[in-house]
């Protein structure tokens, strides 16, 4: 496979376009559409663009290390939420405007759930036993 090849099939897979793939890759824009349609064709370059696909698509899903850090920083209160408030601007007439927010009290324990849960620590098939001592006889009790 050539560098032109490879820049193409990279270009190809950020922008899905053979024409515009081939121009960016090198190639001349007046056999641009040609070359490109020639070149998806490539049993070699296929292969290769399946391959680049599947890296794009493995780095935009987030793995199981982001989504702990990130409600991490849900749990100490370091990750803002826009919200929409209604604010009145005065004489009967309000506006909504975009506001950032700590996470609630709420939302910090639903994150620690979740955390605990995707690290083993809370396991939701088990079931605590509380047994509550129960006493007899009121005779033998003092108030």
């Amino acid at each position: 496979m050539t560098q032109r090849q490879e820049r193409f099939c990279q270009e190809y897979v950020a922008t899905g376009n053979a024409t515009l793939s081939a121009i960016n890759a090198g190639y001349s824009e007046r056999s641009a559409k040609q070359v490109g349609q020639k070149l998806l064709t490539n049993h070699d370059l296929q292969i290769r663009i399946k391959e680049l696909s599947g890296e794009v698509l493995n780095s935009k899903i987030a793995d199981a290390r982001e989504m702990q850090e990130h409600l991490s920083a849900i749990i100490r209160g370091e990750s803002d939420e826009e919200v929409i408030v209604v604010e009145g601007c005065g004489d009967g007439v309000s506006e909504a405007v975009t506001k950032k927010k700590k996470p609630s009290q709420s939302d910090k324990i639903k994150a620690m759930q979740l955390l605990a849960r995707m690290q083993g620590v809370l396991d939701n098939n088990q079931t605590i036993n509380v047994v509550i001592p129960v006493y007899g006889g009121d005779q033998n009790l003092e108030d």
